[in-house]
């Protein structure tokens, strides 16, 4: 973006001095366009104090002044908000309140779990009031309808509205089950319709893919403790659960099921809505779970022997 600027007459002298404070930042910087490769001198005492929270302000505001004098502006795009650590988050809400206080065109768009409203707040208290949080969560039966039956017509295809249901019950409106399922059913049909027999077969090999690929990458960054704290919440049901309940079927007190907790919420396998409610971040995860370790009990921590 800052090399288009630098093109641009009104543009070129805030461009150049927006490509010296990157520089500056990112300690090395080189812009490459085409075959031909240029250096830029950095903006030595700008950017470069190797504190985030003073460095990542200064940067975005300078890359936002230039665009502002082509009547643009700059959009930061955060997928998983929640892995962001706190001092990452906090340099990052510093500048978007410094851009506000500024009149310039930064804006943001974050996604992530339903924590991320709390973790933005603890980086920084006036965080609430520079956000909106929008939940994205499962589609409307309607939506669901329109998302499986508008790209099978566009193809020239019909699906019956049995199918539709199965799949709709099946996927619970989430939209990347519902892609899982829709590309299932479209390969299990032979003619038009998709039939109520397609999506039957659909659901059989979607939990396969499911299992294999989405649910097991999740399962497979867990310790067998953590394993255990998902297991316990699959044994009680889809959610949420009191955290109390969670241990108690552990057989360990809830300090202890503490640090388990914590751990999971920051993999991104569990979420807490309310304090002492816990829930898994995906639907159908607790059957998955019980899938995968169908006779459970919970791990009995090994005592330490004291030798003499």
């Amino acid at each position: 973006m800052l090399v288009a600027l630098s093109r641009v007459e009104q543009a070129r002298d805030m461009a150049r001095r927006a490509l010296g404070v990157l520089r500056a930042f990112a300690s090395a910087f080189k812009v490459k366009v085409g075959d031909i490769e240029f250096g830029v001198e950095p903006s030595n005492g700008t950017a470069d104090s190797g504190s985030l929270e003073h460095d990542l302000p200064e940067m975005l505001l300078t890359v936002a002044a230039a665009a502002k004098t082509t009547h643009t502006g700059l959009a930061i795009l955060v997928d998983e908000v929640q892995y962001l650590s706190p001092g990452d988050l906090g340099a990052l809400i510093v500048s978007l309140h410094k851009g506000d206080q500024k009149a310039l065109p930064l804006t943001f768009f974050g996604a992530g779990l339903p924590q991320i409203a709390a973790l933005a707040g603890d980086a920084k208290s006036y965080a609430e009031r520079l956000f909106e949080y929008p939940e994205v969560g499962k589609l409307s039966d309607e939506a669901a309808r329109s998302a499986i039956r508008t790209p099978v017509r566009r193809e020239g295809m019909e699906i019956t509205d049995e199918a539709l249901e199965i799949i709709i019950k099946e996927t619970e409106g989430y939209p990347y089950f519902l892609q899982e399922w829709g590309s299932q059913a479209w390969n299990a049909a032979t003619t038009s319709p998709i039939t109520a027999a397609d999506a039957k077969r659909a659901t059989s090999e979607a939990l396969n893919r499911l299992d294999q690929g989405f649910f097991r990458v999740r399962l497979d960054r867990l310790t067998p403790r953590e394993r255990d704290y998902v297991r316990a919440m699959a044994e009680l049901g889809r959610g949420p659960h009191r955290s109390g309940e969670i241990a108690h079927l552990l057989g360990i007190h809830v300090t202890t099921a503490g640090p388990l907790r914590n751990g999971l919420i920051r993999k991104g396998m569990i979420y807490s809505r309310q304090h002492g409610e816990t829930a898994f971040t995906v639907p159908m995860f607790d059957e998955f779970m019980k899938r995968s370790i169908p006779q459970w009990r919970p791990t009995k921590k090994k005592r330490k022997r004291n030798r003499k």
